[in-house]
C-alpha cells in the first residue's frame, strides 16, 4: 500500500501575539460592526478583539491593507474533497449518473489511503487560495479505517478550518466491520482533547434512522444528500418520529415542495445550495433551491459540491447563483402574475449566503463567517487595487461580480496567515504534483482508463457498477 508523504506542506507560523490589519475596506458581515470604508481589525493570538477606525496598536504586527477589501473567509458547505485529483475530467456531464460514472462507479474503488490523502490535501490548499476558510468535507469514500486517517490528516496539514464528515463508499470493495465504529474510533484519535482546534467531525449518512443514532449517541452533526422531488415523501414520517432535528444538514433540497420547506423550518434543519452542481448535473429540476428556501424563512449556505466538471471556487458559485436566481424570478412572474414577488438576493445577500450564512449550516457561526470582536481571524483580504478590479464603484459589487482567487492576497485561519502576497504558503509545489501525478496514474491503471486530455465525453468504464 502506498504511503503519503506528509512533508509537502509546512505547518504555518504560529499566530502572531497582536496584529493590525490597518486601512482596509472592512466588510465585517456583523450587523452590529456594520461596513467601513476604511477601518482598522485588532488580532490578539487567534481571536479577533477590536475593528474600528484608527486603532492603536503598540507592537502589534502591521499588515498594510490600504486598497484591499477585508472580509470573512468564505465557508464551502458542501464539497468532496477526496475527488481533488480528478478534478475537470468530466467537465460536459449532462446527468447525476455521468458524474457517478467518473467518480463512485469507477475510481473510487480504487482509491488507496494515499490517494485520500493527496485529493483531500490537493482540494484544501485549492480552498485556501480561492479564499475557502472552511470547508465541510464530504467524504463519502471511506473503504478503511485507513481512509479515513489519511483524509483527516490531509486537512489538518493543509491548515484550513474543517468539518470532516465521514461516509460510506457508494460501490465497490470495502471494510464493512469499519462502519459506523470508524466513527468513535476517529473521534478518539482526532477530535477527544481539543488538539486540533480547526477540525470537527460529522457522519455523512441517508435517511438511515439507525445510523443517525449512533451519530447523535456521539454528538455528531449529520450531513445527508438530499433530493426534494425523490425524497420529500419521506420527510413527514421522520418529523413526526422526531428524527428531524437541527443538527440535520441537507445538501441540494432540490424540487422540494412548499410542505416539505415548512417541515425543514419547523424542525430546524440546516441547508447548503448547489447553483452549478444542480445545473450542471440537471438534478431533479436542475434548479438550486435558494429561492424557495427564502420564501420559507431559510438562509442556506453556498456550496462546490466537486471539482471534476468545473472550478472550486466561491466567487463563480456567487455569481452562478445571482443570475440563475434572476431568471428564476423573470420566469415565475411570466408564469404566476403580478402578484408572485419572487426572492432574489443582491449582491450583499449573496455575499452572506458565502460567509455567515455557510457557517451557520456547518454549525460554526459562533467562531467564523463574519468579523467581530470575540470570534476567530478567519478573514481574507482582496486586492481591490488589481487591474481587473481598480477602481472598485461597490465594495460588494467588486467581491461578487468581479473578484477571482488571483485577487486574495491574504489568507489568516484562526490568526496565522496561509496566504500572503497571493501565494498559498509552505507548500513544495514539486512534491504536491508528483504526489498527484502518482495517485491519478495508479486510478488510471487501475480503472483501465485511458486519459484524453480532448475528449467531449467520460466514457463509462467496463468497471463501472
Amino acid at each position: 500500500m502506498a504511503e503519503y508523504n506528509r512533508s509537502i506542506v509546512q505547518a504555518p507560523a504560529a499566530p502572531a501575539a497582536r496584529t493590525l490589519i490597518r486601512g482596509a475596506t472592512v466588510l465585517s458581515m456583523d450587523g452590529d460592526i456594520g461596513n467601513l470604508a476604511r477601518g482598522d481589525i485588532l488580532i490578539e493570538g487567534s481571536t479577533i478583539t477590536a475593528i474600528g477606525e484608527n486603532i492603536e496598536a503598540g507592537d502589534a504586527v502591521v499588515i498594510e491593507a490600504s486598497g484591499m477589501i477585508a472580509m470573512p473567509g468564505m465557508v464551502d458547505t458542501h464539497r468532496h474533497s477526496w475527488e481533488g485529483q480528478l478534478r475537470r475530467i468530466n467537465p460536459n456531464a449532462e446527468t447525476l449518473e455521468d458524474y457517478c460514472n467518473a467518480t463512485h462507479f469507477s475510481f473510487a474503488k480504487y482509491y488507496r489511503p494515499a490517494d485520500m490523502y493527496i485529493g483531500n490535501l490537493l482540494t484544501a490548499l485549492g480552498c485556501i487560495d480561492a479564499g475557502i476558510t472552511t470547508v465541510v468535507d464530504n467524504s463519502h469514500n471511506s473503504r478503511t479505517g485507513a481512509h479515513s486517517d489519511a483524509a483527516v490528516e490531509a486537512l489538518l496539514d493543509a491548515g484550513i478550518r474543517s468539518v470532516h464528515a465521514s461516509g460510506a463508499p457508494v460501490s465497490g470493495e470495502w471494510d464493512k466491520a469499519h462502519w459506523p465504529g470508524n466513527l468513535e474510533r476517529l473521534q478518539e484519535k482526532y477530535f477527544q482533547n481539543g488538539d486540533n482546534p480547526l477540525l470537527s467531525l460529522a457522519v455523512m449518512a441517508q435517511l438511515e434512522p439507525e445510523l443517525w443514532a449512533e451519530a447523535r449517541r456521539l454528538g455528531l452533526p449529520i450531513i445527508t444528500e438530499f433530493f426534494g422531488g425523490d425524497m420529500a415523501a419521506e420527510l413527514e414520517g421522520l418529523h413526526r418520529e422526531g428524527l428531524l432535528r437541527s443538527d440535520n444538514i441537507f445538501n441540494h433540497c432540490t424540487a422540494l415542495p412548499d410542505a416539505g420547506w415548512k417541515i425543514l423550518r419547523e424542525a430546524g434543519v440546516r441547508v447548503n445550495v448547489c447553483p452549478r452542481s444542480d445545473a450542471h448535473y440537471g438534478i431533479e429540476d436542475g434548479m438550486f433551491a435558494m429561492q424557495s428556501a427564502q420564501r420559507h424563512g431559510i438562509s442556506p449556505g453556498l456550496s462546490v459540491d466537486n471539482e471534476t466538471s468545473y472550478s472550486g471556487d466561491m466567487f463563480m458559485e456567487m455569481r452562478v447563483a445571482f443570475y440563475l436566481q434572476r431568471v428564476m424570478g423573470m420566469h415565475q412572474q411570466r408564469c404566476c402574475g403580478a402578484e408572485h414577488h419572487p426572492v432574489t438576493l443582491p449582491a450583499h445577500g449573496l455575499l452572506k449566503a458565502a460567509t455567515l450564512d455557510g457557517a451557520t449550516c456547518a454549525g460554526l457561526q459562533d467562531k467564523v463567517g463574519s468579523l467581530a470582536p470575540g470570534k476567530q481571524a478567519d478573514l481574507i483580504l482582496i486586492n481591490a487595487q488589481d487591474i481587473n478590479l481598480y477602481p472598485s464603484g461597490n465594495a460588494f459589487g467588486t467581491v461578487v461580480h468581479a473578484a477571482e482567487r488571483s485577487n486574495v492576497h491574504t489568507v489568516m485561519i484562526g490568526g496565522r496567515i496561509v496566504k500572503r502576497g497571493g501565494k498559498v504558503l509552505g507548500v513544495d509545489s514539486d512534491r504536491l504534483r508528483a504526489a498527484i501525478d502518482e495517485s491519478r496514474e495508479h486510478l488510471f491503471a487501475a480503472a483501465g482508463y485511458q486519459p484524453d486530455i480532448f475528449a467531449e465525453t467520460f466514457m463509462p468504464l467496463e468497471s463501472a457498477r
